[in-house]
């Protein structure tokens, strides 16, 4: 069982274990010493807007360095982009210093191979066992003339920018819409405004000054009220909101009414239909029950992985299916791009609306959902007990799942990016919802004290 690895890399609080420079560099080293055996000579680098970004980069640097790999720098980059320049410049593996979604103060180093592939458990599980040994018996160094050199990439954004505007057909363009896009003052502060004015969509960009701090800070895909609220003001056509590393979308129609992953899926999965697709669509155990319901009703086979972006890739390639996604923004088509990546798969959404002649309103009209309550349960991730084994937890489970019958649906699960402990209730109305999530919250806080 992997120590260190979530869903989604190694995270934490920026100058708490594991995210120190010391872990950093030894994680650096540890990965170099596994990518390097399997024939990885060059990584490349890319950040999001934090503080950290500056520190943990350096410290990433020296490990790759002090284990013989050489480094690219790219600077602040979308998650997907540096997975697509990972494979224009040619490096053997990517790296991504973002906690994503996560308040400023936290940060995480994600490590991929060449494509934007997440690399498999038993790679994770090598890199940790170096881990240890650094942690233990402290890092080796190659010799001086193989250590690993560093190199600064300056057009990384630019090369990115077309790369995304070439995924819109060359039949259409965005003249004419209204756009205002939320960049999570993240890592597509300057490269997401660009594209959609480039395209020719009138742009309001709001959130698009970082300044180390306010990464994710009441705006973006995770707080959508500025963005509802702007799109009402400027009486614009949609409302597009990015999370901090930009791989992760969620939308707001001409109404002001937030259209999230589940949504936006089953807009990607319908239209794919009408143009001939015959796969499949994944989604996770927190995909909402309607998003199933409305691809029966058109005949689209759905299945659910465990939660988290890179168990839906794994069971696309197992199913040879192109659409995937979560309810909280990642999406993923196969068909466009490799990797879950928000400014392309809201230009996969535009091209959907341009082509039906639709507004994203009237669009997303086919698919109803049931009502959702998530509340979120903090717990200290590190030697103590998962409060899911609590007799006491699982007992108001049983109770729960007893009340609603078959008419709902309750999941619990560890973050995979935080220490908290998610808590989800499907239900036919809000009411019963909210009260069995809370119920379940409320011993689950007590059996953590």
């Amino acid at each position: 069982m992997r120590k260190y690895f979530g869903t989604d890399g190694v995270r934490g609080r920026v100058g708490e274990f594991p995210m120190t420079p010391d872990f950093a560099m030894k994680l650096g080293w540890a990965a170099g010493q596994v990518l390097g055996a399997e024939g990885v000579k060059e990584v490349l680098i890319g950040k999001d807007t934090r503080a950290s970004g500056y520190m943990l980069e350096s410290a990433l640097e020296a490990g790759f360095s002090a284990a013989g790999v050489n480094i690219a720098l790219v600077g602040p980059l979308p998650t997907p982009g540096v997975a697509y320049l990972t494979s224009t410049f040619r490096a053997d593996a990517g790296v991504v210093i973002s906690a994503s979604h996560n308040p400023f103060y936290d940060n995480g180093i994600k490590i991929f191979a060449q494509g934007g592939l997440k690399l498999s458990d038993s790679q994770e599980q090598e890199i940790e066992g170096w881990l240890q040994v650094a942690i233990e018996s402290g890092m080796t160094c190659v010799e001086s003339d193989k250590l690993g050199k560093a190199r600064r990439i300056d057009d990384a954004a630019g090369r990115y920018t077309e790369y995304c505007k070439a995924t819109l057909p060359s039949t259409l363009s965005l003249n004419g819409l209204k756009i205002v896009v939320d960049s999570a003052n993240g890592a597509a502060y300057k490269v997401a405004p660009a594209v959609y004015r480039e395209l020719g969509a009138e742009l309001i960009s709001i959130h698009d000054t970082p300044n180390g701090v306010n990464i994710n800070a009441g705006c973006g895909a995770t707080s959508m009220q500025s963005l509802r609220a702007a799109v009402l003001e400027h009486q614009a056509d949609v409302g597009i909101a990015l999370d901090g590393d930009a791989d992760r979308l969620m939308m707001v129609d001409n109404t002001g009414a937030v259209v999230d992953g589940d949504e936006l899926l089953y807009l990607l999965a319908k239209d794919a239909q009408s143009t001939g697709y015959t796969g499949g669509v994944v989604g996770t155990q927190m995909s909402n029950l309607g998003l199933e319901h409305a691809l029966h009703a058109l005949g689209v086979p759905f299945q659910r992985a465990n939660v988290g972006d890179r168990y839906v890739m794994e069971q696309l390639k197992a199913t040879g299916w192109r659409l995937g996604g979560e309810g909280s923004g990642h999406l993923l088509s196969l068909d466009h791009t490799a990797t879950g990546d928000a400014v392309i798969a809201s230009l996969r959404v535009l091209t959907c609306l341009l082509q039906q002649q639709m507004n994203l309103f009237d669009a997303k009209q086919g698919m109803q959902k049931l009502p959702q309550t998530l509340i979120n349960v903090r717990f200290k991730p590190y030697g103590e007990a998962s409060p899911l084994e609590s007799p006491a937890v699982k007992q108001v489970v049983a109770e729960v799942e007893s009340r609603l019958g078959g008419n709902g649906r309750v999941l619990l699960r560890k973050s995979g990016t935080e220490p908290l402990i998610r808590v989800m209730v499907e239900a036919t109305n809000a009411q019963a919802a909210d009260a069995a999530a809370t119920d379940i919250a409320d011993v689950i806080r007590a059996s953590v004290g």
